[in-house]
């Protein structure tokens, strides 16, 4: 097939379009992934009767079933039980509940990575549980985990177009609307991948420096 500019001029309008949405995705799977992995690691940590055990099983079901099938089970399952979540809603919680189970256990290495002498001097201080984990712990544990959080990040803005199974219009299921209207796919399907290249190029560079800084730390 031919490269046909002219289609290619009029997909880059779609597959901006699309990619805002695919951003939008990432940025707030990324923050609920984030939030939901602490509260993962902490309550694993916890070893309160019942709910440690329960945070582990979820964690694990989650890490072991792909992906596309938990955002089935969102979509279309539990509007069966009651409970309904609109397409773009269902992207948020389905990526950040699956990386949720990934930066938990990164959180945890982090937290174990800290100094024995920081928890003892905390213990000999007598600080409160509260103060222990907010102002000593956490300040140190997070520093080291953020360049594989980015990572994480990188990853789920990649696999943001499996949420074009349930008819979010990300930036991919924005060039098969494309192609199914022009019956040309190689433009927007090619300029699609070059966004993500785009965008996951740069971001990888910049998680790499990241890394780096962190380790001189």
């Amino acid at each position: 097939m031919n490269w046909d500019w002219e289609n290619a001029r009029d997909s880059i309008p779609l597959l901006l379009q699309g990619l805002v949405v695919t951003v939008e995705l990432t940025l707030l799977g990324s923050l609920v992934s984030y939030v939901l992995g602490l509260v993962f690691a902490l309550l694993r940590r916890s070893r309160i009767p019942v709910v440690s055990q329960l945070v582990f099983l979820i964690v694990e079901v989650v890490r072991s079933t792909p992906l596309l099938i938990q955002i089935f089970v969102i979509f279309y399952l539990l509007p069966e039980v009651g409970v309904r979540f609109s397409a773009f809603l269902t992207g948020i919680v389905a990526l950040g509940l699956h990386y949720a189970t990934y930066t938990s256990e990164i959180y945890r290495a982090g937290i174990e990575a800290v100094p024995k002498g920081q928890w003892e001097a905390s213990t000999a201080l007598s600080l409160p549980r509260t103060r222990v984990w907010t102002g000593i712990i956490l300040p140190q544990a997070i520093p080291r985990v953020l360049p594989a959080l980015g990572n994480y990040m990188i990853s789920m803005f990649k696999e943001t177009p499996l949420l074009l199974s349930i008819g979010v219009l990300d930036v991919l299921n924005q060039a098969k609307e494309q192609g199914a209207t022009t019956f040309r796919v190689i433009e927007p399907y090619t300029l699609a991948g070059l966004l993500f290249l785009l965008i996951s190029f740069p971001s990888s560079i910049l998680v790499r420096r990241l890394e780096r800084r962190v380790g001189q730390l």
